[in-house]
């Protein structure tokens, strides 16, 4: 590989790789490339979801993201976040998606704009609001009139905001493609006689829009004209658009994966999303977008699923703190800078393909004088050798390599020089002083019959689906009924079991106030039977059955129609196989806990209103809320609260809903965390996991922005399982460590990025073995190797290491029959 592309900033020359037009840039297309003004141009996009950062994020992501070699930015725009009741729109603080689009616009960046209104993106139902689902007559992703006014109300307000604000590539702004739908050719089928008239109704609104820049719909290979159709998935090479009269798009390259409560974390190596990356490029293919570029996190109630985690990380090349996730970030940033500078030959050349079986493949592209080859090997477990003009060249396992002249190499996929980070959490705030009180356990349903019920109840002789109830206000419902029991009664005397059939996530028991059990899905099985042995008196027993949701269903035909919550039967079962079926009975529903409604008294009540003894601080008791005050931790580092020992609830900190814990939910088993090999089809269950074994997770982001300059921070947790708080602490994630392992004839960079290198635990410029906190020494090493590497770079933030022949490094013996290329190997404190 030659040096300048594996440079960590921008230097001026890689600028103007991605200078992007100005003025009124006309956008249109043709069968090799979108183009700008007339100009076929690569387009590298990444995904990155306002929502799930902050706005005070925004600026350094976006910044980031084109330091690591972005020309583009895309977003799904949420529809049940922006209207979460109907006719009652939010944009404010992380939702205005208006300033979102500027501030990718400052960059000089392009954008991207799902409008969907239907996401998936492993958001709460989707994106759509629950509102809609309540309403009568309404069928999802249909030609029901009542969901098309819905849809098109909703998207004819985006646009218009954009448009007001002059944010499409047709005004001046930044904004070059737009998409309707999302998806929808997965599930099509399912729907018969009215998917095709659905998605020719979404064509025809994206068009009367008039937005001036191309609509896109991913994966609907019928995308009626001129909707672009779009490709979805790990790999999207093989891909082929509808005609030849349009370009192959990848709107979302999968960088990682999402984490569900109850599993480890995915993983997918640097060296695969770039064999991706240059397998897509090498067959004509010139707008990709990652997905995710930042995940984020999913604060509030924002996560799908149901069970997805409260982490948004994906494994996206940005993490979900912001920081650089090494050597993904760098390793592709080298890709994306290459093949802007073949852009021209890419876009414009004539190409030849040639088969040369065992699954190689070499394309080699021609414009002018100049040519590019790109020799592919697609078998996932041996190096493959293709002789290409008289010369032999060997290809690693499941690897392009790209050569510029055909003759230079400039890159290969599988060989990573980009440094390694090492990131922990360190310590700041522990030792917090607990303020706590007991949530009540309603038993509200005694009080109802036969006079005016409390405020906030809803009644009905039967069961019904939370979402209805709720309309996705809040995760919890309760569910209150009352049976009298006389000695006639078939179930009178014994023990009795309370058995409960529960499309919920989670369900609490209570009888007569007393807690019978809980019982939360398990192994995606989220219909589940709960029973517990019960004892009733003489006379009128209250039943109180608390169900929660840990998001709603985001995926799948008819998701919006799976229902929620406790549907029945409900029944008492005698020994004497007995019953006595309650669904019917007269139902009482509360939304909600009672703190969480009332913020007033649970989040701001001052802490002499709460217990403050230590000594009778409840420890492993369910539904207690916890308060306390913290400082604000020094530094610029992103702040995570760790709840090691807690449940399950929810999170605020000074009022902001940081989301959902569990970090009770341990990761089982040890499927795919045993190795993490890069070569071959990647499969997020299989391979490359990470944390088999241990909480699902247990660090949650606080952003800083949600801090007190002045500190006097508030914290206030709501435990719903029960857990012991005496261990939480917040801490500041830092760069402790990098690592690289990089090949002769590069030039090395190495960045503590602002921090400062004092300790060199590792250098050898040779045969190294190992991996990053376990590299050894292999039989042939410059005996320089460790001075070279301090002089470079102890006491600095960043330093280059020159791997050329022209390089620093001398007196290296015991290389001289090795056909191996040498490398360095380092490893660096960062303090």
């Amino acid at each position: 590989m030659n040096g300048p592309i594996t440079r960590q900033g921008f230097e001026e020359d890689d600028k103007n790789l991605l200078l992007l037009s100005t003025g009124n840039p006309s956008i249109s297309y043709d069968g090799r490339a979108l183009k700008i003004d007339g100009q076929r141009r690569i387009i590298i996009s990444g995904s990155i979801h306002y929502p799930r950062s902050t706005t005070e994020m925004w600026p350094s992501l976006i910044r980031q993201a084109k330091e690591g070699g972005l020309n583009t930015i895309e977003t799904y725009v949420f529809w049940n976040v922006h209207e979460p009741l109907r006719r009652q729109y939010d944009f404010s603080g992380n939702l205005d998606l208006v300033r979102f689009i500027k501030t990718i616009q400052d960059e000089g960046l392009y954008a991207i704009l799902r409008i969907g209104p239907y996401v998936c993106a492993e958001w709460n139902f989707g994106g759509f609001p629950a509102w809609l689902h309540n309403m009568q007559n309404v069928t999802f992703r249909t030609t029901s009139p009542a969901f098309l006014d819905e849809m098109k109300t909703f998207t004819t307000l985006i646009v218009e905001m954009m448009k007001n604000a002059n944010l499409f590539a047709s005004q001046g702004g930044p904004i070059i493609l737009a998409q309707i739908e999302n998806e929808y050719g997965d599930v099509a089928w399912n729907f018969g006689s009215v998917a095709r008239p659905y998605i020719q109704w979404c064509a025809q609104l994206a068009e009367s829009l008039n937005i001036g820049v191309p609509w896109i719909m991913c994966q609907q290979p019928d995308a009626p004209d001129p909707m672009i159709n779009t490709c979805n998935g790990f790999y999207c090479d093989q891909f082929k658009p509808k005609n030849d009269n349009i370009p192959k798009i990848w709107t979302e390259n999968w960088t990682g994966w999402f984490k569900d409560w109850g599993d480890a974390t995915p993983h997918r190596t640097a060296e695969d999303v770039a064999f991706a990356v240059a397998r897509f490029y090498q067959l004509n293919g010139t707008v990709m977008n990652y997905y995710m570029y930042h995940g984020g996190t999913n604060f509030g109630r924002t996560s799908g699923g149901p069970y997805i985690s409260t982490s948004y990380d994906y494994d996206a090349p940005l993490n979900e703190y912001g920081l650089l996730n090494q050597p993904k970030w760098g390793h592709l940033r080298q890709l994306h800078l290459l093949l802007y500078s073949l852009e021209k030959i890419l876009t414009y050349g004539d190409h030849n393909y040639q088969e040369h079986g065992s699954y190689m493949l070499s394309v080699i592209y021609t414009y002018g004088p100049e040519r590019v080859c790109f020799f592919g090997n697609a078998n996932s477990n041996d190096a493959m050798t293709l002789t290409f003009e008289g010369i032999q060249y060997t290809i690693p396992p499941w690897s392009v390599s790209i050569y510029r002249d055909c003759r230079t190499l400039a890159y290969n996929t599988a060989q990573v020089s980009a440094q390694t980070n090492v990131l922990d959490a360190v310590e700041d705030i522990a030792g917090l002083k607990w303020h706590w009180t007991i949530e009540p356990i309603e038993n509200l349903a005694q009080k109802v019959y036969g006079r005016h019920h409390p405020k906030g109840l809803t009644l009905a002789t039967e069961l019904l689906d939370q979402k209805t109830v709720t309309n996705d206000t809040s995760d919890y419902l309760w569910y209150m009924t009352t049976v009298d029991v006389n000695k006639k009664d078939p179930v009178w005397g014994g023990d009795l079991t309370l058995y409960v059939h529960t499309t919920g996530h989670v369900i609490h028991a209570f009888v007569n106030g007393i807690h019978i059990g809980s019982q939360a899905a398990q192994n995606g099985h989220f219909e589940f039977d709960f029973s517990s042995p019960v004892s009733l008196k003489h006379g009128m027993n209250s039943i109180s059955l608390l169900s929660a949701t840990v998001g709603l269903q985001n995926y799948g035909a008819f998701f919006d129609n799976i229902k929620n919550g406790i549907l029945g039967p409900v029944k008492l079962v005698a020994p004497n196989h007995e019953e006595k079926d309650l669904s019917q009975n007269t139902w009482a529903y509360k939304v909600g806990m009672g703190g969480i409604d009332q913020k007033q008294l649970y989040l701001n009540l001052p802490h002499q209103s709460w217990h403050s003894s230590q000594k009778s601080l409840p420890i492993n008791r369910m539904f207690v809320w916890y308060k306390t005050t913290f400082g604000t931790p020094s530094g610029l580092d992103p702040v995570v609260l760790n709840l090691q020992d807690l449940g399950k609830g929810t999170a605020w900190v000074n009022g902001h809903n940081i989301g959902r814990y569990w970090p009770s939910n341990f990761a089982a088993g040890q499927q795919g965390c045993q190795t993490c090999d890069y070569r071959g089809q990647y499969q997020p269950s299989q391979q490359c996991r990470r944390g088999c074994g241990n909480s699902t997770q247990q660090l949650y982001h606080v952003p800083r922005s949600f801090l007190r300059d002045e500190g006097n921070n508030d914290l206030v947790l709501f435990e719903e399982f029960g857990g012991d708080p005496r261990n939480v602490k917040f801490q500041t994630i830092k760069l402790v460590k990098i690592c690289a392992n990089a090949e002769e004839g590069n030039i090395l960079d190495l960045s503590c990025q602002g921090r400062v290198m004092t300790r060199i635990d590792f250098a050898s410029f040779g045969n190294p073995n190992g991996v990053c906190g376990a590299f050894t020494k292999g039989n042939c090493e410059a005996s320089d190797s460790l001075s070279v590497v301090q002089d470079a770079c102890i006491g600095k933030s960043r330093c280059s290491i020159d791997l050329t022949a022209k390089g620093p490094f001398r007196c290296i013996a015991g290389c001289e029959s090795s056909k191996e290329p040498r490398r360095l190997a380092v490893e660096i404190s960062c303090a």
